[in-house]
């Protein structure tokens, strides 16, 4: 079986190769792969090469498939796995293995498992571990977010509280409470709201910064406040580059209260110091975006750790039912992981994107690894489609929700592109 994949040599060393699989052994899974979303922590692994936790020392020689955001559907199942998956199954899967202790996981440290390829191979760790997944919903790319989705639910269940009677702690953001998302206007900020406002401990107000008043715009848009007042949140956008005094104007929203719950979602020194004074009493602060500097450190007050019991944390990756959870939901509409996409592309534009993430303006990129596509802002629709009639189409459909990716617009693609599922 040969596979058309992105293959990563070293430092920024990414090639998108054609190759010859091995035939699967007995407790091994064949899968061709529709679509994988491309993530920061790709483009992190990418800078750090082999320095990097995940990467395999040979991976110079024994180059490993990149993407871990992926979703698909299966081919050919060894025999050990044929009595619970059978092929032409799609699946879901959390790349989070941590299996006996290894970081090994899809996208980081396979040779011939990834997402960004056409097909690939499922190692039997997967399956023990529970984290293949059968996936019954309508679309291949909220499958993909469902990975992405399943770290931001991971962060809100992390998030713990305590009392002065007892040493039980409160897991969860804090019910009724008061939550700030700081950097929050990106794609897994946006995931974040969405989640926030629909969290079973829902909070009384959830605050959003960014300092681009554009990505403020489109968050408006995608996950308004009349939205969140529906269902009984007080949503709040803010740019605090337009502050003279952040945290004072930050602390005037809760009256002085403080955040019970800080979520700090760009890695930088001073949004990490801020969200620490703006923890209220027992306030719990999730260092949730992973920097790329192994010596990144922020000052924090210890003063207030001691006497009104703040406390740190940092989240990466969800586990299965984090994973499960996110698919349920988008499945049952209750979150729209869509909200993260604002360009989509196809195999050939992954390794471009990977290597510029940083530089291009937007949130998610979708890539569908079944064809050739450049990625292309779903805002540029229109404009494609004064000469292309099918790209005329794409933007009718996707005008039509909201401006966002959705699954009608899957299946306009993969017929276009003549990909059987």
């Amino acid at each position: 079986m040969k596979t058309k994949a992105v293959r990563m040599y070293g430092t920024r060393d990414l090639r998108l190769e054609e190759f010859e699989l091995p035939e699967i052994k007995d407790d091994e899974i064949l899968a061709k792969i529709i679509t994988d979303s491309i993530c920061m922590s790709t483009y992190k692994l990418v800078e750090q090469g082999k320095k990097h936790k995940r990467a395999p020392q040979n991976m110079d020689t024994h180059p490993i498939i990149t993407g871990h955001e992926f979703a698909g559907v299966i081919v050919k199942v060894g025999k050990k796995w044929q009595d619970q998956f059978k092929p032409g199954m799609r699946f879901a899967q959390q790349p989070a293995l941590n299996y006996k202790g290894s970081l090994a996981s899809p996208g980081y440290s396979y040779e011939f498992f990834g997402g960004d390829c056409t097909y690939c191979i499922f190692p039997h760790e997967v399956m023990e571990l529970g984290a293949l997944m059968p996936y019954d919903g309508e679309s291949f790319f909220e499958a993909s977010l469902g990975e992405p989705m399943s770290c931001i639910i991971g962060g809100y269940h992390a998030n713990y509280h305590t009392n002065k009677h007892n040493y039980n702690h409160a897991m969860g953001t804090k019910e009724g409470g008061n939550i700030i998302i700081l950097g929050g206007c990106g794609p897994m900020g946006l995931g974040a709201i969405s989640y926030g406002i629909n969290f079973e401990n829902k909070p009384k107000r959830i605050v959003v910064t960014d300092i681009n008043d554009a990505r403020i715009a489109r968050a408006k848009e995608v996950v308004s406040p009349e939205y969140a007042a529906q269902h009984g949140v007080e949503l709040i956008y803010v740019n605090t580059s337009n502050m003279d005094t952040a945290y004072d104007d930050l602390m005037k929203i809760t009256d002085g209260h403080g955040y019970d719950d800080v979520f700090v979602y760009t890695p930088i020194r001073a949004v990490a110091e801020l969200g620490n004074k703006l923890l209220a009493f027992d306030g719990c602060m999730n260092f949730f975006s992973g920097p790329t500097d192994k010596n990144f450190s922020a000052d924090i007050n210890l003063y207030d750790c001691h006497y009104t019991s703040t406390h740190i944390m940092g989240t990466t990756g969800g586990n299965n039912d984090d994973l499960i959870e996110a698919n349920t939901l988008a499945a049952k509409g209750i979150i729209d992981p869509a909200v993260m996409i604002t360009h989509v592309g196809g195999i050939d534009s992954i390794a471009e994107t990977t290597l510029n993430l940083p530089k291009i303006p937007g949130g998610k990129k979708l890539a569908y690894t079944q064809f050739d596509m450049p990625m292309t802002a779903i805002e540029d629709f229109a404009k494609l489609g004064e000469k292309d009639p099918f790209f005329l189409e794409l933007d009718k459909c996707c005008k039509a929700h909201k401006g966002l990716w959705n699954a009608e617009a899957e299946k306009m693609i993969l017929k276009h592109f003549n990909v059987e599922i």
